[in-house]
C-alpha cells in the first residue's frame, strides 16, 4: 500500500524548457505503476494554474503536485492556504532556477522528484505574507520588480526570456530609481533611500558559494536586506562582495531577521515581486512570518 493513494498534478506549460507532454506521460506511468490515482492537468497560463489549484484544493486528492518553477509552486501553495485546505504540497521542479526545490533538497529530475512524492515523507514549513499575499521564497521592492516588468514588456515584443532580462536590467539600471521608505522593525524606525528592499522567508546564507540559499524553511523568521543610498558602482561592488561571501561586513548593506516588518512610503501603491511574479499593492506593506503553515512532501532526511 503506497503512503499516498491519490494526487492532483498541475503542470505549467510555460515553465522551463522541458517537453511538458513527455513529463505528463512519464509522471502518469510512475504514479500508476505505484498504485496511485493521478489526475494530471497542463495549464497554459498563470490564471489556469490558479484555477486548477483552487479546484484541486476542494478535491478528494490527498496531495497537490506543482509541476513548474518557483512562481507556479508559490501560486499553488497560496491556493492551498487561502482555501483553508489540509492538502499536502508535492513538488516536481520544472522551472529555470528552482530555488524552493533546491532549498528543500528535492531532486531536480522529474522522475526522482516523483519518487520523493511517492515515498510520502512530510514536513511543515514557514511561508511569508504581505498584505494577505503568500510567498515561499522572497518578496522585493525597487529595482527587481521594475526589471521584471520591463522584461515582460520585451518578451511581448518577441524577445526570449534571458535576452529580455538582460535588456531590461540595462534599461532599469540606466534610470536607477530609488525608493524612499520608512521601515518599522521590532518597534524601531529605519528611514532609508534605497534601490531595493528584499524580504526573505527565513534567512539566506551569506557564505561564499552558498549565497542565495537557505539553511532551512522552518525558523519562523523573515530576513530583511537593504542597501542605503548606493549608486550603480556601489551596487556592482556589493555584487562582487556577495560572490566572495563578504556582504555581512559591507557598511552599505543592512541584514536582519524579524517576525514582521511594516514599510511606509509616500506612494499610495507599490510594485511588489513575489517569487518572481509581480503585482501592485496598496501601501503600507505589512510583512509577517507565518510559521509551519504549509505541509510539503520532502526527501526523508528533510523531515522533522
Amino acid at each position: 500500500m503506497p503512503p499516498i493513494s491519490s494526487v492532483d498534478v498541475i503542470i505549467n506549460a510555460t515553465s522551463g524548457f522541458q517537453d511538458k507532454e513527455e513529463v505528463r506521460r512519464r509522471l502518469q506511468e510512475l504514479f500508476t505503476a505505484s498504485g496511485v490515482e493521478a489526475r494530471i492537468s497542463i495549464a497554459q497560463t498563470g490564471r489556469q494554474v490558479d484555477e486548477l489549484a483552487r479546484s484541486a484544493a476542494r478535491s478528494s486528492a490527498e496531495v497537490i503536485v506543482a509541476g513548474g518553477g518557483d512562481g507556479t509552486i508559490s501560486t499553488i501553495a497560496s491556493a492551498i492556504i487561502e482555501c483553508g485546505s489540509d492538502k499536502v504540497l508535492g513538488v516536481v521542479p520544472l522551472g529555470t532556477l528552482n530555488h524552493f526545490a533546491q532549498d528543500l533538497h528535492i531532486p531536480l529530475a522529474p522522475d526522482e522528484a516523483a519518487r520523493v512524492i511517492l515515498a510520502g515523507y512530510k514536513a511543515r514549513i514557514d511561508v511569508g505574507e504581505v498584505n494577505g499575499r503568500i510567498f515561499l521564497n522572497n518578496s522585493s521592492l525597487g529595482l527587481y520588480p521594475t526589471i521584471v516588468r520591463e522584461r515582460e514588456k520585451q518578451q511581448r515584443l518577441g524577445f526570449g526570456k534571458w535576452p529580455a532580462f538582460a535588456w531590461a536590467a540595462l534599461t532599469v539600471l540606466r534610470r536607477y530609481p530609488f525608493l524612499d521608505a520608512r521601515l518599522i522593525v521590532a518597534g524601531a524606525q529605519l528611514n532609508c533611500r534605497t534601490p531595493f528592499v528584499f524580504i526573505g522567508n527565513n534567512e539566506y546564507a551569506m557564505e561564499v558559494f552558498k549565497i542565495g540559499h537557505r539553511k532551512g524553511l522552518n525558523g519562523g523568521k523573515l530576513s530583511l536586506y537593504i542597501t542605503n543610498r548606493i549608486g550603480r558602482l556601489g551596487l556592482i561592488r556589493l555584487g562582487l562582495r556577495a560572490l566572495f561571501g563578504r556582504l555581512r561586513n559591507e557598511k552599505d548593506f543592512v541584514a536582519m531577521t524579524t517576525d514582521e516588518v511594516k514599510i511606509e512610503t509616500h506612494r499610495k501603491h507599490l510594485r511588489v515581486a513575489f517569487d518572481g511574479e509581480i503585482d501592485i499593492l496598496k501601501t503600507p506593506l505589512h510583512y509577517r512570518a507565518r510559521p509551519h503553515l504549509l505541509h510539503v512532501i520532502v526527501p526523508e532526511q528533510e523531515t522533522e
